[in-house]
Formats: C-alpha cells, structure tokens, sequence
C-alpha cells in the first residue's frame, strides 16, 4: 500500500507534535508515525520510577499556546513522566492533531526520489511518498546495551529503563542497577525504600544536587502566569535555556566564605543547572572555580553519607563538567543498610550468570531484577539505524 503526502513526520514526541501543528497550519498534508503506540516520544517509553523532567515545570511545555500556558494545571515545581505524557496528550486532543497520527508504525528506510520526493518504507509494510521528510527521532531514543558477557544469561527479571514495563512490582525485591548517570540517580532515589536490598553498580560517580522538587503554591503559579512573556524572553535569550537568570559573577570575585554562602543557596534552591550557572558564571569555563564548585559538592557527600566507605565510592574524581545533575535525596538513600555502592573502576564486572552479578574479584551478587540505567545511543543513534539514502546514491551514517 502506498500513500502520498505533502509531509511526513517521524516522531510524536514534543518536536514531531510541534511540527504537525506548524504544517497543518500551512496547509500541508500531513502524516506522524511513530513505532510506539501512543504519543510522547522518549516519555512514552521512559516509564521508570522517579522518571522526571530536570526543567521546572513552568518552562517544559509548549510556548506558542499562550491561553494553555495560563489554564493547563502543574501541581509541583517539575513534572514527573506520568505528568509529561498527559500533557502532550492534552495537546494533541486540544488541537485536533491525533487523526493524522498512525501508531505502531516505525521506519525502515527513507530513499530520495531524484523527481523530488521521498519514498519511505515501514515495517508495516506501508510506503509513504512524501515531498517533505522531518525525522523529530529525538535525541534520546535508541536504547543503548551494555557489551557485558552473559547479558541472556540472566534467569531474573532484565530491565531496560528506557523500555520500561507497566505494572512492574520491586517491592522487596534483590535489584542490582548499572549505570549512575541521570537516569539512575533518578531510579535509585525512587525505589532504594520498598526493595530488600539494592546494589548500585557505579563506574563514574556524578554530581547531583537537590532538585528542589516540592508542590506549587498558588501564588507562585500567579506569579508564573503574569510573567509567562518575560520568562519565555529569557528562555530564548539565555545560553541554556531554563529561565534562570544566569550569572556573570566571576568565582575569585567574592571570598571564600561568600563564595560558599551563595552555593549553599543554589544547593537549597534546587537544579543541577542553576547551580553550575545562577550563582557564577565560570563555573564550566574556568578549571579553579569548577574545582570550587566540585570541593563543596564533595564536602556535601561527606556529611550527608554516614558510612565512610560509601561516601568515598560516591566520592566524583573528575571535574564538574558532565551534565549537571539533580535529585530528590540520592545520597541519603545509601545511609540505608540495604543500600549498597560498588565501584567498577576498583572491581569490575567479570559477567553476568543466570543468578546475578559475577565481579572480577570473584564476589557473586544474587539478584531477582538486573536494571540496565545504561541510556541511549544518543543523538545521531536512530539515524544510523535507519538507512537514510539522498542523492547519488549515498546514506546518511555514510555521508
């Protein structure tokens, strides 16, 4: 079966949806497909507990409806994953965009026709010729698996985050986790409460400051909406785009004292990113003032993390510059007894066996649930999986 259109879209995440609007708006014919079976994009599929925007909630939603802006209800300062997905389907219901989405539906290759157009199959088995071709793949879509020996081997229960199961149940469960990037800082402060013991395998410890989650007050919300026009000015004028204002001070420019009192205040206020760059503005550029910034983190650490051996593992050795992260109380998780903190760097995984974890050291972890927080491919990863084939014959991965 074949299908002409004026424009296809590959994706119904927020961009593919922002996209549909924008076209249908000009008059095109229009079609979204995605191989998922509702709309959200990374958020469809990234249903695992603790999944949340690290952006406030004021600023992760649709600009260009400003009477939704004004009217869509957010209950706390950032939005969970069940939260993001009932918002872009309000979107997609509130602009009648869901009859020209097919579901389901993923792409399989997408050739340029030298008449001008492109003929893109589907695993459906569907072909759709279009004149425009928009790929919204987003960045942060294909699954990335660990090269680990023994992966299948496992008889327990193996978890991808980013292919999160519904109704999945770990309460007083034996989980292990690897992976300490955002994501499994998020899954780690979610469940470390209701499982029997959980094993945290970390290569790199990361940096993460409270996220200063908590509900919303009313007037808060007041404040937010007669100042939507202002704060979506700084969002398009700012350098990361979160609607902080973003400073220019200078590190050395205050004493060290002064210097701590204003990290205090970001550390209490909340945001991995307000805190790299609301409260000095070198931070990312300057090796002594990030080495600043990484001395009161760790000291943080220290206090907060009871036992020692613990609070060394969870210690960061490298400079502040990965994506700056936040939490809900990540480290005060591993001041429970079930909690633990393995270092990989130190002892490395050997394999993984059908009852757990083996280490290089010859130390065994049994296990009920393996969690791979191990992330994406991400950015160009689903644009190499796809044969992209443009003029002359040659593929995108290939160009």
């Amino acid at each position: 079966m074949q299908r002409q259109v004026d424009a296809l879209v590959i994706g119904a995440g927020f961009g593919g949806i922002y996209q549909l609007y924008l076209l249908l708006k000009q008059g095109l014919s229009v079609q979204v497909i995605d191989a998922a079976s509702d709309v959200g994009g990374t958020w469809y599929w990234n249903r695992y507990p603790g999944a949340m925007s690290d952006t406030e909630s004021y600023v992760y939603r649709y600009s260009w409806d400003k009477e939704d802006l004004q009217q869509y209800p957010w209950t706390h300062h950032y939005v969970k994953q069940p939260d993001v997905l009932a918002y872009l389907e309000h979107v997609v219901e509130r602009h009648g965009l869901r009859p020209y989405m097919k579901f389901n539906t993923e792409i399989l290759s997408a050739d340029w026709d030298p008449k001008g157009q492109w003929i893109v199959q589907t695993n459906t088995g569907e072909t759709f010729v279009a004149h425009y071709l928009v790929t919204a793949l987003g960045l942060l879509s294909k699954i990335h698996y660990p090269d680990i020996s023994g992966l299948d081997s496992f008889r327990g229960k193996l978890l991808h985050t980013a292919a999160w199961p519904r109704d999945m149940d770990l309460k007083n469960k034996r989980v292990g986790i690897i992976g300490s990037g955002s994501t499994g800082v998020q899954i780690i402060t979610d469940i470390a409460k209701d499982v029997k013991e959980l094993i945290s395998f970390q290569r790199t410890p990361q940096y993460t400051v409270p996220s200063g989650d908590k509900p919303v007050s009313p007037e808060y919300r007041k404040w937010v909406n007669e100042n939507y026009d202002e704060i979506v000015a700084k969002v398009r004028n700012s350098t990361v785009g979160f609607g902080f204002e973003e400073s220019t001070r200078i590190t050395s420019s205050v004493s060290a004292a002064e210097r701590d009192e204003i990290f205090e205040s970001l550390w209490q206020q909340g945001n991995g990113f307000r805190f790299l760059m609301g409260g000095f503005g070198d931070i990312s550029t300057n090796r002594e003032a990030n080495e600043a910034a990484c001395d009161f983190i760790k000291r943080k650490i220290a206090h907060i993390v009871k036992d020692p051996e613990k609070a060394r593992r969870l210690m960061p050795t490298e400079l502040y510059a990965r994506r700056p992260l936040c939490d809900g109380g990540y480290y005060e998780q591993f001041n429970r007894e079930h909690v633990q903190i393995l270092n990989l760097r130190e002892n490395p995984i050997e394999a993984i066996t059908h009852e757990g974890v083996l280490m290089q050291n010859g130390e065994k972890f049994r296990l009920d649930v393996l969690i791979l927080a191990t992330g994406f491919d991400a950015v160009d990863g689903n644009y190499n999986r796809i044969r992209i084939k443009g003029a002359n014959g040659e593929t995108l991965k290939d160009h």
